[in-house]
């Protein structure tokens, strides 16, 4: 099997919202409005400053996914990338897809000179996502992660 990566296009919006709604069924049991997903990802696409997604394409298909995301820290003088709606179709899981996914990731935050750290979260009982982020070099850290929604119309 031979794995391309590269950078998606607003061409990639349809299955990069596809799979994130997937994800978000198959690992929390959240029923999303697939339609403000995709508008989500689309906005992402147009908008650079928001992130990237990063597609693995095996088989001419696209096989999984990942977005960066930024957060500015004062503290390191730098920018952490956050890494979001990562997602490897099941026929594809325990094929190396996210870690290409991931080295290329880390290839190109090490070119950025800001770039201090990469991060994620990840559900507290996804244990083979937690197995496969610990084998690649991610640890837990002391941090617990807050949250307040707030409402919206769109």
């Amino acid at each position: 099997m031979t794995t391309e990566f590269r950078r998606a296009t607003l061409n990639d919006a349809a299955i990069i919202a596809r799979y994130g709604a997937d994800m978000a069924l198959e690992t929390e049991n959240l029923h999303l409005d697939r339609d403000r997903v995709r508008r989500g990802v689309e906005a992402a696409l147009r908008d650079p400053a928001k992130g990237f997604y990063m597609l693995a394409i095996a088989d001419g298909i696209v096989a999984g996914q990942c977005m960066v995301t930024y957060e500015w820290s004062d503290w390191s003088n730098g920018t952490r990338w956050w890494l979001q709606s990562v997602f490897v179709r099941p026929d594809y899981r325990g094929r190396g897809i996210f870690t290409g996914l991931f080295h290329r990731i880390q290839e190109l935050a090490r070119a950025e000179e800001t770039v201090c750290s990469v991060r994620l979260y990840v559900e507290q009982e996804n244990r083979r996502a937690q197995a496969v982020y610990t084998r690649l070099g991610f640890h837990e850290t002391h941090y617990r992660l807050f949250e307040i929604d707030l409402p919206r119309i769109t």
